[in-house]
């Protein structure tokens, strides 16, 4: 770790690793292409009537029959 001394006297910490870091920066058209993704997800996931109306009593069956859609989703 490096430190540096700013103008008012304080000591700021510095990482090392802050090259590294670029080369993990997400840009705005990978965020939205993976947004855009996960909500035709969910829009094909209402498309089961059940799961659009919460029909199930219980949260499990309800966690059930979701994954039973993503599962038929994921197949086609």
């Amino acid at each position: 770790m490096v430190t540096s001394v700013t103008m008012s006297g304080t000591i700021m910490a510095q990482r090392s690793d802050f090259a590294d870091q670029r080369s993990f920066r997400v840009t705005a058209s990978e965020i939205y292409k993976w947004r855009h993704l996960v909500e035709n997800f969910f829009c094909k996931l209402k498309e089961f009537k059940r799961i659009a109306m919460r029909a199930d009593k219980t949260n499990q069956s309800f966690a059930a029959n979701i994954l039973l859609a993503a599962a038929a989703i994921n197949s086609r």
